[in-house]
């Protein structure tokens, strides 16, 4: 199961993931989504992006967003989170 997206590098992560999951490169998500590659760049590295760019780089995915209540983070995702910092 994915783990939740909360914070900007966690978004950059899952965009990226997507677009290379689908094998797209990032000057083809510019032309499709009317933006640039390098406001692609900054969203990919967890960098700040207007809510209409974000959601134009996710229509031209064929992704959209849905809110879910936040919650307490599970286990796992606090080991999860700790070992990347161990790893640095």
């Amino acid at each position: 199961m994915p783990l939740p997206i909360r914070t900007l590098t966690d978004l950059g992560d899952v965009v990226r993931s997507a677009r290379r999951g689908q094998g797209l490169k990032a000057t083809q998500i510019a032309v499709q989504s009317g933006r640039s590659r390098d406001l692609l760049h900054r969203l990919e590295t967890g960098g700040d992006v207007t809510t209409g760019a974000l959601l134009d780089v996710l229509r031209s995915m064929g992704y959209t967003l849905r809110l879910e209540p936040l919650g307490l983070p599970t286990l796992e995702e606090v080991r999860q989170r700790f070992a990347e910092d161990d790893e640095d």
